[in-house]
């Protein structure tokens, strides 16, 4: 019996494309060509290793030591900041250019944040002629005049004449975070007590250092709208990590972080999302800051930092490049809305009176509506004038240093308080900078606290990773928060304590605060021991 084909075989060949159907099923001869779809994103979050929440001078070096890593170059990394980060860096057209004046957000980088930064190669994009070593100090006793002077000349700042060893965690940085040869800057000269730049000129030099490794996924001028956990799907299981929700470019994106960073300012939401209390006071003193420029004759090659404490707050006077200084002045609000109400010559005339008259003259002048001018100039020939130090016959900030003017706009102030996190970590969280911990500024370790916070935290990270951990974890995470929340509660504690001692304007207090600065004025060791700490060595 031949063999028989099924009818539709018969058909002539254009045919063959007809579909054919029948109430049982479709059949294809040969089946279209199917017609492209759109296709659709995933539902779910984008996946990152690290989402770092802020994008200042302590979360930008965390990044930077990051990238700085052979053992974590790789990750997956995003940083997240309100503001347009671009505005935070000298322009193109800026460079070579003799910028007039400076920014009145000054920080004080001791030696081993210059080495930090040096090491993660962000010194090399430091603009150095806005820089100002110095390498003495001179503090003071509103009250009593009681003074301890700190002179690299005469007192050794690093251990056995050469650069001071670093802490636990720069030892364990050395083998797992290698870092990059230091050159033989100025700045890193043993005998240099701290380092004077703007904030702008440290920032501006961590965005330029993250130029070189464009795998950062940056998002500035993002609003975090919400931080939550994530939830366990069929495909993946986030249940533990925290999920971002941003608005981003007017449209909304979501993140999920194997490790979330928060380096989001005191007020941080990355702490409030993780339920870490943080705990302090305000000190019901506000920080008048301005940029100021002195007499030249007040000029000395071997730049000083000046500071007195007064009973309402200390006041100090930095030294910035050629004759220009940074004013950092610690008193009560009413008397700081005072101040910044003053015409630029009386404001100067007060700044001069702080560091010569007497804790009472200061408050006359303060009730005056104007005209302090004139009256601080009566005053200073009727006060007698420290001039000499007993130790090493160099003029003290007396009538021989002028305060001659004040940048014009640079006058400012801004509350001051001490607030502490009970723990700087939680289930692929951490926090640092500000999100950890507020500090007083007398000491001008602010900034300075936070870059050890990304050093302590890079180094921990890159543990992880060197031995397989997870960079989420408590495991991981615990070593840094044990480093860096005892070394800054150590610092802040004993701030603190140094602002409730000279808060003191008479009584048994002054007399006895006056013999013991009296006496480790006298001692060389302690002073020695006292430049390291300062120095960060």
């Amino acid at each position: 019996m031949p063999l028989r084909l099924p009818s539709f075989l018969a058909l002539p060949a254009p045919l063959r494309h007809v579909v054919l159907r029948n109430p049982q099923r479709t059949l294809f001869w040969s089946p279209p060509t199917p017609e492209p779809v759109e296709t659709v994103p995933p539902q779910g979050p984008e996946i990152y290793d690290i989402v770092c929440v802020g994008g200042g001078p302590a979360g930008l070096g965390l990044l930077g030591a990051l990238r700085a890593n052979d053992l974590t170059k790789d990750l997956k990394i995003a940083v997240i900041e309100g503001q347009n980060l671009e505005s935070g860096r000298w322009k193109k057209a800026q460079y070579g250019v003799d910028v007039q004046g400076y920014a009145n957000r000054c920080s004080s980088l001791t030696p081993k944040s210059v080495a930090f930064l040096n090491s993660i190669g962000a010194w090399h994009h430091i603009r150095r002629s806005r820089t100002q070593p110095y390498h003495s100090m001179r503090v003071w006793d509103g009250v009593s005049g009681s003074r301890i002077v700190f002179d690299s000349a005469e007192t050794s700042l690093s251990n056995n004449g050469g650069p001071a060893s670093f802490s636990l965690i720069s030892a364990l940085t050395s083998s797992i975070f290698p870092q990059r040869p230091r050159s033989a800057e100025p700045d890193m000269d043993p005998s240099v007590v701290a380092t004077m730049t703007e904030n702008q000129n440290i920032t501006s030099a961590l965005l330029s250092n993250l130029d070189e490794h464009p795998s950062v996924d940056t998002l500035d001028q993002t609003r975090v709208e919400n931080i939550e956990l994530g939830e366990e799907t069929e495909d993946v299981d986030m249940s533990g990590w925290p999920i971002l929700t941003l608005q981003y470019k007017q449209r909304e994106r979501k993140l999920a972080a194997r490790l979330l960073v928060g380096a989001d300012g005191a007020n941080s939401p990355v702490r409030n999302f993780a339920g870490i209390p943080s705990r302090g006071w305000d000190y019901n003193r506000h920080g008048v800051v301005a940029t100021l420029q002195l007499s030249p004759q007040s000029v000395d090659e071997h730049r000083t930092a000046y500071q007195r404490f007064l009973p309402t707050g200390p006041i100090a006077l930095l030294p910035l490049p050629g004759p220009y200084a940074s004013l950092v002045w610690s008193t009560t609000p009413a008397h700081a809305a005072k101040l910044k109400a003053l015409q630029p010559e009386d404001f100067v005339a007060m700044v001069n009176a702080a560091f010569r008259l007497t804790p009472t003259d200061l408050e006359y002048l303060h009730t005056i509506p104007s005209g302090q001018t004139d009256e601080v100039s009566w005053r200073q020939q009727h006060t007698p004038a420290l001039t000499v130090s007993a130790q090493d016959g160099r003029p003290w900030l007396a009538h021989g240093t002028d305060v001659v003017g004040v940048q014009p706009g640079s006058i400012a102030s801004f509350p001051l308080r001490m607030r502490h996190a009970d723990t700087y970590t939680g289930h692929r969280v951490a926090l640092l900078g500000d999100a950890a911990h507020t500090i007083h500024p007398l000491a001008g370790q602010g900034l300075n606290q936070g870059l050890g916070d990304a050093q302590s935290l890079a180094a921990c990270i890159a543990k992880a990773v060197a031995t397989g951990g997870d960079i989420g974890s408590s495991w991981t995470l615990d070593g840094y928060n044990a480093e860096r929340w005892a070394a800054n509660n150590a610092i802040m504690g004993t701030v603190d304590k140094l602002h409730k001692l000279y808060s003191a304007g008479s009584g048994p207090v002054v007399w006895a605060r006056s013999l013991g600065l009296d006496m480790v004025n006298r001692l060389d060791h302690v002073k020695g021991f006292l430049m390291r700490q300062a120095a960060g060595r």
